[in-house]
Formats: C-alpha cells, structure tokens, sequence
C-alpha cells in the first residue's frame, strides 16, 4: 500500500511538471502569432469553475482510479463466478429474477405511485444526458441482477443474454470460440440493453447495422407484468420494432438473442493517411469501404472494419480491417501489435503516426481490437487526466485506466456538469453517407473539435416506419455505399472541447446544440438520445418518427405506466407534478402523427 501511494505521488509530480512545460509550450506559440490575428470570438474571462476542472485530475487520480480499478476487480469476479455456472442453472435464476420483476410490477397502483423506471442510480449511465427524470416520484423496478450470459447456441449463431451483460464481458467469453456479437461496441462498459434502448456502433456495422439491427428476439416485461418474446415476424412484431432507440419506455427488456459471426484471431489493420480538405477527406473515406462501382455486398472489395479519425481540417488517417487467422498474423515479416496492454500508445495517437511515416499494415489480437478506445475513452481521456498519454504514466499506472465514467459523473457537482454542457461537446451526427462532407465543414465552422470519429452503418428499409429510418427513395438514387435494402449513413463523432474553448474564447454550447439539432432535422439525421439534447417535443418529433412508437405505447399499456421516450431525454430536472403533466399532453399531441401513411 505505500509503495503503491508513493506511485501516485510521483505521477502527481510528473504531471505538475508535464503541465508547466506544456503551458510555457503554449505561451511561446501565443507570442509567436501576429499581432494582426484577432481571436475568431472574444475572450471569456475565466471563472472558479474553469480552475477546478483545470485540477479535477487530482480527484481523478487519488480518488477515481483506484476506487474505479476496484470496481472493475470485483464485477470482473462476478462475471468469473457467473460464467463457472451451467447455462442451465443460469436459466434458472433468470425465470426465478424475471419472476420477481413480475410481481414487483403488479403491485403498482397507478392511482398512488409514480411512473416506472430501474433502481438504478442516476449517475450509472455511460450516457451524458442527464438522468433527472428519477428525481419526481417513481416506482422502481430492480434488474441489477440481470447480467448473466444466458447461452451461446453455435447451431443458430446465438448469443442470449441479459440486459446490464457489457462489451467487455461478451467478448471475453464469444473470443476465444472464434465467435463475436456481429456489432461490439468499442467501450468495454456499453451493456446490452442500453445499446439496444438506445445506440450501439461499431467499425462492422455497414455490414449489419446499429447493435438493435443485430438483434433476433426482445424478451420483454410489460406494464401488466406479462412477459413476452418478441421477433420481427410473430404476434409482437410491432414491439419488436418498436423497441430501438425507445429508452426502455415501452417495457422492460429482462433478455435478447443477439446474432453471432464466426471470427479469427486478429485484425489485420491497414491506416491510409489522407491530406486535403474536408470534402476530399470525406471522399477517401467513402471510398475506404464503399466501391463506386455499387458491388457493396462484395465481400472482396468490401472490408470487415471501417473507420476513420480526422486531427486536423486538413489530416486524417482511414483505417479498415480484415479478420486473419494466427498463422496469417504470425507469417514472417508481420507486425503483430498487441494494444491492448496498458503500457502501449493510446490507439488515436498510435494511428496519427500513420500522417508522419505513411500507410502501414499491422495484425492486432481481435479482442484488443474490438476494445482499442476503451482505455483512453477515445480522445477524452486527453482532457481528463491530460499527462495520462504520456509513457511514463502508462508504465506506471496504466493499468488502472480507464476511469469509470459513472465515477466521473458522481464525483462532479452540479456546477462541474452545467461547465462541460457548455464548454464541452459529446455528440454524434448520423446523416446519410452522401452528406458527410458537408456535416464535417459545418461541424468545424460551428463547433472546430478535433479529432472527430467517422464511423459508417447501415439504415435498413423495413417493413415498418420506426423511429429511425432512411431516406425516402433512396434505393432509387443508387448513391455510393447504398443497396437496395439499406441506405449508408455516417457517424460524425464530436468529442471534445471545441476551438474556442482552448483559445480562451466565448462558446455557447447549448445554442451550438441547437444549430446542429436543426441541421440534423433539415438533412434527415438523427442525434443518438445518450447526448445532452435541446430539442423541444415538436423538433424531436420532427427528427424522430413517431407513428410505430406512439401505437406501440397505447396497445401494450406503457401510457401511463412509463415515461415517453422524450420526456425521458429531455434537459433538465423533472418534477412528479411535470410528469403526470407530459404525460397528458403526450396523450393528446399533435407531433405524434399516429394514422400518417408509410412514405
């Protein structure tokens, strides 16, 4: 224990140095600027709160990360103990939890108790948004009970799993079969059923599309406490479709049977450097997995993997992967690189080097691969503890990142929340393929954050109108990357503080929030709902379908039972009495077009 103290005192010495040289870096490239260049927005004049997020990593270090590593211990014990168990007595506990969720919804009066939501704390959310909805009165359900792997079934290439089941679980036990969930998302804490509730990405999904599209079968608690399977062709269909993107506002998702692929042990990983400006980046990133000649399900022209980072307006490095067996990966003259070890480069940084020494090849282990933003939790681990790149702090206490984002969002008050709303971006844009380069000039001309994840999926045309869906008629426009079943559409990833925020400049975040909700509505986008959102309820309507959604909540008694998916998501705090209120009007609304035709 005091050695493991006198570490942390080192790394606090190192970092007070680490940041003196990089401010005298920064003065001296201030003074090195013309005295002709005026700041793009006038200086804002710093505030308390600006000095204690300046020093929040001393709470990071001393108090996040080791009680954030113990955690991690303790659950990683739990999934151990969980998985030494038969598939069979696992089953059993499940019926035995789903039981208990059951009954504790059929002792709710409606007349007396509050809507219905999950025991869970506020601040265990990965997402941003704030979960203030939990503060009027409500009636909680407790699920922590449900994050147990239910069964791997390698005849139907199923994985059946419980809801709060988590990225890094499922791939530690579906890896070494040489089988995977068809879309891992990159952060090991995403569990199941807020990817699926919610919004789930990863480098495969122009193959298969957002994590929801890979699932086969909802099994769902209503509000009457009668527990169903729903699948995209039985009796529930319209549930089952209705269930993405709807926050656990319909029912409460107690499992899922999620597709499996087959696999190999690595990725061989190809990092093409592009130099240009936005639109010309865009384009080779297109062009990265999506060939012009329209051949989009080739598997020869098409790559496993897709993503790419851009640092600068000018630089970006395209990355696509291809699975490869060992005996690939391990042929003389391979770069084998295994990145998941704590000490290695953090993967944005490792990737940028690609700008310097040119296109390279490289075979990582699949599963590091699958988790390779996790410990620096993309680029923002930069901003959280800003010497935390740096080797000597990798050697040292790499091992104990990431810290847990639920840590983070406990330990910050009110005051610190509020701050990074307003000087700090968490935002995905989701628009069609083909406009990707004009979100890139309007997200650098608004917001100027750097880097910025691109990351394709798949729009699938369904036989129903859901919240999310393509443009209309776009299997006639046969754009690059469209099929005749799915249209393409981009994940412009924004995660950082912007331009002016670095410079000492004005920034309004929540007015850039709505530029760019306004600009999602008028290019048919969508803003995944784990962000802070501006909208009111006629512009999330506009942005969101509601026909399926709204159906759905009357026919399976949600309406009064649980909160709408917008209230849900809206800013701001939530009192009982502005419940009962929403939920009324939501009742009665004009946004939700319920009889509107299918386009």
């Amino acid at each position: 224990m005091a050695s493991f103290c006198r570490i942390f005192k080192l790394v606090a010495v190192l970092n007070i140095i680490y940041l003196m040289v990089t401010n005298l870096a920064w003065s001296i490239r201030s003074s090195s600027m013309s005295d002709l260049e005026a700041p793009l927005r006038p200086k804002r004049k710093k505030i308390w709160v600006d000095y204690f997020v300046s020093f929040r990593w001393i709470i990071v270090i001393f108090v996040v990360l080791p009680i954030s590593f113990t955690i991690y211990f303790l659950t990683y014990l739990g999934d151990v103990r969980s998985e030494c168990k038969s598939f069979k007595r696992r089953q059993k506990e499940h019926d035995k939890n789903v039981k208990k969720v059951m009954d504790r919804l059929k002792q709710r009066n409606p007349s007396k108790d509050g809507l219905v939501c999950t025991a869970r704390k506020p601040y265990i959310a990965v997402g941003m948004r704030n979960v203030d909805y939990k503060r009027a009165r409500h009636f909680e359900v407790d699920l922590s009970e449900f994050r147990n792997i239910l069964d791997i079934d390698r005849e139907r290439m199923i994985a059946r799993v419980e809801p709060l089941v988590n990225m890094g679980q499922i791939s530690r036990v579906t890896v070494p079969m040489n089988l995977s969930l068809a879309v891992v998302a990159e952060l090991d804490d995403l569990t199941v059923g807020g990817l699926i509730n919610g919004y789930g990405i990863e480098g495969s999904s122009h193959l298969y599309g957002l994590f929801s599209d890979t699932v086969v079968a909802y099994e769902i608690v209503l509000a009457d406490g009668r527990v169903v399977r729903a699948t995209k062709d039985n009796e529930y269909s319209d549930l089952f479709y209705s269930i993405p993107w709807s926050q656990g506002t319909l029912g409460l998702l107690v499992s899922a049977e999620i597709k499996l692929i087959p696999i190999k042990e690595y990725m061989k990983l190809t990092y093409k450097p592009v130099v240009g400006n936005l639109k010309e980046i865009a384009q080779a990133y297109i062009d990265s997995f999506a060939p012009r000649d329209g051949d989009q399900d080739n598997p020869e022209k098409v790559p496993d993997f897709v993503e790419t980072m851009i640092y600068t307006p000018t630089e970006a490095v395209c990355m696509t992967g291809r699975y490869a067996s060992k005996e690939e990966a391990k042929k003389k003259g391979n770069v084998i690189n295994s990145v998941g070890w704590w000490f290695k480069p953090w993967f944005y940084q490792h990737a940028q080097t690609a700008l310097k020494k040119g296109e390279f090849v490289e075979y990582i282990p699949t599963r590091d691969y699958y988790h390779r933003h996790t410990r620096c939790l993309y680029w923002e681990g930069k901003l959280i503890l800003p010497f935390a790149d740096q080797w000597w702090f990798r050697w040292t206490l790499g091992w104990i990142m990431p810290p847990k984002v639920s840590l983070l969002k406990a330990t910050q008050g009110e005051a610190i929340r509020n701050y990074y709303h307003e000087m700090h971006v968490i935002q995905d844009m989701l628009v069609p393929l083909y406009k990707v380069g004009d979100a890139l000039e309007w997200a650098h001309r608004e917001m100027e954050v750097y880097p910025i994840w691109l990351c394709p999926h798949r729009l699938y045309k369904l036989p129903v109108k859901t919240m999310v869906y393509p443009e209309p008629g776009f299997e006639l426009e046969h754009k690059q990357g469209d099929t005749e079943y799915a249209q393409m559409y981009t994940d412009v990833g924004i995660y950082y503080s912007p331009g002016p925020v670095l410079r000492g400049e004005e920034f309004d975040g929540a007015e850039a929030v709505r530029r760019m909700e306004s600009w999602l509505i008028e290019n048919h986008g969508f803003q995944p709902q784990y962000a802070v959102s501006e909208l009111n309820e006629k512009s999330f309507w506009r942005m969101f379908d509601a026909s399926l959604y709204e159906n759905s909540r009357k026919k399976y008694g949600a309406v009064g039972t649980f909160m709408s998916v917008y209230y849900k998501c809206k800013k701001g705090r939530k009192t009982e009495k502005e419940v009962q209120e929403a939920e009324q009007a939501h009742l009665e609304t004009a946004y939700a077009e319920i009889d509107q035709p299918m386009d």
